[in-house]
């Protein structure tokens, strides 16, 4: 039953947090209302004027290449030159500074020109009005000591197409045409292709360096693969100027499609050059190795070979073909792989066994008499070296064929072509974006300015730390008008409870004479204080009103202010001047002389009189008991109103004369330690505080603390 019982308590606090919440956001709905709004209308303005942003995009497939086509033409020579690239590698030379500078220096893009529209909405109502100014800057360039200072284009005469550079120092540094290069003696070249602007409008141009220019055509490039291993890749480029944005991709693609095509034939050329000059001495060392051989049969007169030296002789020249055909090989495989990769191994073990051969056959040729030996080892070289050389007159050729033939791994599959719509800003989004935002700030301002006010919105808050509620004010909007009108023009600030008997604040008021009419039986006397534990809260609007009701009663009531200090009470009844409590406590005036009859039947007013350096002494002479004694013989109710307890002890002195003391509270401005320390204060006085006026309560949607109660007329 007790964990049932705890549920439920936890239950009805979330609740009751979230009416709060909800409450909160309905009291504030038109701030919320506000903010959104004004999120709404910059999303749209931004949507609006936003320069829009197109895309253009092209496809590039980059393929392997494998044995078919020259590569079997050429057979293993072929496999010197397939450059397996895969896609990221090739992503990476595509946005490399040897492909992007190219269309850097193309375009012109190290030269920046920007029409000086008015800031921020210029170029959008500029572009919505068709009014857009146009220069096109085909040369650019200014003095080292110029680097650092901004220049100007300035339109002299569009009619003439005529114009003047301009430094940020006023100097004109030329004047110029378009279509024709201007230079200045001290270093400044410009060539201006076209133009279109109205007559004084100004350009700002500057420069930059190569890396920067090529570093933003990076940021608005973008490339990717389609799908995973297809060697498809998808370049895109970003631009506000849609047909320019469609130029450099295209210029993009173009320019890394012939660097693919050149780097493969330039292996092939490098390569036949190579051969080429290697051919000479193949070529040289032939013709002596024939030499050699017919000058021995010469001098041996003609020896035939036998057939056992004939069969060595074409095993040896076999062998040695294979291993010049391993030497070739080696040369290709070691730039791809290491000795300890396994084909690299298996080139090394069959180079072995033909050597272990190559020794075999070696030795049998030991076993035939000299002149055979002879004869068969320059027949050999001559083979050998005849072999070589053909073999190097074929590889050009093949290398040759290769190099005609190169087109390399790369197709354009699709040029670059530009969106119709432009890509950004996402006018839509941009719209819903900004609203949720402005609805959160404003709903976050809202939450915050409830974290931030501690002050009492709830009489419940009193009634938790154990003062009683006499009674809950409503806040007025006719006594704010009062006063409003009142600080406005300076008039005298009337009564609430003359003007509109009616009200509710003054109904709550005559709740508050009930309620102290029954508190106050068990009193020692009929003096009232109202008091209260900071400035600002309406305790001289709530004594002012209450004495004015209390007199309605057919009750002689006389109302004390005893704030010597910033006393307001005799504004409400217009006593401006004259004898006050001050000067009766001082012994300037008699008792009779400060006793001021108000507009207010039955209701007489003591206002607090000349400010003095020293209101708590004088409250605490025995002319202010005196002063209680006789008051409280005279009239009915007697109602004292005193400065802040917090601010001064004013309070603490005049509580102990009097039977009945009230503390008065304001909604959302006195925070529950503040009225609590108020109430400690009192009781280390020994006085002993009746109950609370929970003053300027504000309908709330999270809650009610009154009900409208009128009858219609």
């Amino acid at each position: 039953m007790v964990s049932k019982q705890e549920n439920l308590n936890n239950s009805s606090s979330d609740e009751i947090n979230l009416s709060k919440i909800i409450g909160l956001l309905l009291d504030e709905k038109w701030l919320i209302v506000m903010v959104t709004s004004v999120f709404v209308v910059l999303g749209v303005a931004y949507a609006i004027l936003a320069t829009p942003i197109y895309k253009a995009d092209a496809l590039i497939q980059v393929e392997e290449k494998t044995d078919g086509g020259f590569s079997s033409l050429v057979g293993d020579m072929g496999d010197m030159f397939a450059s397996e690239s895969t896609a990221m590698t090739e992503i990476e030379l595509i946005t490399s500074r040897m492909i992007l500078g190219q269309t850097v220096d193309k375009f012109h893009l190290t030269t920046v020109v920007k029409p000086d529209y008015f800031p921020v909405v210029g170029k959008g109502l500029a572009r919505l009005m068709d009014e857009e100014e146009h220069l096109d800057v085909s040369q650019f360039d200014i003095p080292k000591y110029a680097k650092d200072m901004a220049h100007q284009v300035v339109i002299t005469d569009p009619a003439k197409q005529t114009y003047k550079l301009v430094r940020d120092d006023g100097k004109v540094i030329l004047e110029g045409k378009v279509g024709e290069r201007e230079e200045s003696q001290d270093g400044y070249q410009i060539l201006v292709s076209s133009m279109e602007a109205t007559k004084g409008f100004k350009f700002d141009i500057s420069k930059r360096t190569e890396l920067d220019a090529i570093n933003w055509v990076n940021q608005n490039l973008n490339a990717a693969e389609k799908g995973k291993q297809t060697g498809v890749i998808k370049i895109t480029y970003l631009d506000s100027d849609p047909d320019k944005a469609k130029a450099i991709l295209n210029d993009i693609a173009q320019n890394y499609f012939l660097q693919n095509v050149e780097r493969d034939s330039a292996e092939a050329e490098q390569s036949i050059k190579f051969l080429q000059k290697q051919l000479p001495q193949v070529k040289g060392k032939l013709n002596k190795s024939e030499d050699k051989l017919n000058d021995y049969r010469q001098k041996k007169e003609s020896v035939d070979l036998s057939l056992e030296a004939q069969s060595a002789l074409k095993t040896m020249v076999d062998i040695e073909s294979q291993l010049n055909e391993l030497t070739f090989k080696e040369a290709d495989i070691s730039k791809k792989y290491t000795k300890d990769h396994p084909a690299y191994k298996a080139l090394l073990d069959k180079r072995q066994t033909l050597l272990e051969e190559k020794a075999k056959v070696n030795k049998k040729v030991q076993n035939l008499p000299e002149t055979q030996r002879e004869v068969l080892r320059m027949k050999r070289d001559v083979e050998v070296d005849q072999q070589i050389y053909v073999q190097l007159l074929n590889k050009i050729q093949e290398l040759n064929i290769v190099k005609a033939g190169t087109v390399g791994n790369v197709r354009i599959i699709d040029n670059a072509e530009t969106y119709l719509r432009p890509v950004s800003p996402k006018k839509f989004m941009i719209v819903i974006i900004l609203t949720l935002m402005g609805g959160m700030l404003s709903v976050g301002i809202v939450l915050l300015k409830a974290i931030l006010n501690k002050g009492v919105e709830s009489p419940d808050d009193i009634e938790a730390i154990g003062l009683s509620v006499y009674a809950t004010v409503p806040k007025s909007n006719l006594q704010t008008s009062l006063l409003d009108r009142r600080y406005a023009k300076d008039k005298k600030l009337k009564l609430l409870s003359e003007i509109d008997p009616t009200d509710l604040s003054v109904e709550a008021l005559r709740g508050l004479r009930t309620s102290l009419h029954f508190a106050m039986m068990e009193a020692e006397n009929n003096i009232v204080m109202i008091s209260g534990s900071t400035p600002g809260i309406g305790k001289s609007f709530v004594s002012a009103n209450f004495s004015a009701i209390c007199a309605h009663a057919d009750k002689r009531v006389v109302l004390v202010d005893a704030d010597m200090r910033k006393g307001t009470v005799n504004r409400f009844f217009g006593v401006r001047n004259g004898a006050g409590l001050s000067d009766y406590l001082s012994g300037k005036e008699p008792m009779d002389n400060i006793i001021n009859t108000s507009e207010v039947e039955n209701l007489d007013v003591i206002h607090h009189g000349q400010i003095p350096p020293n209101p708590s002494e004088l409250l605490m002479h025995a002319r202010f008991k005196e002063l209680m004694d006789h008051l409280s013989q005279q009239y009915d109710l007697v109602i004292v109103d005193t400065p802040p307890v917090l601010a001064v002890t004013d309070a603490s002195i005049v509580g102990r004369l009097a039977g009945t003391t009230l503390m008065v509270t304001r909604f959302g401005v006195n925070t529950v330690k503040d009225i609590d320390l108020a109430w400690g204060r009192f009781k280390q006085a020994g006085i002993d505080v009746k109950g609370v006026v929970f003053n300027g309560a504000e309908k709330k949607s999270e809650n009610y603390y009154y009900y409208e109660y009128s009858s219609d007329h």
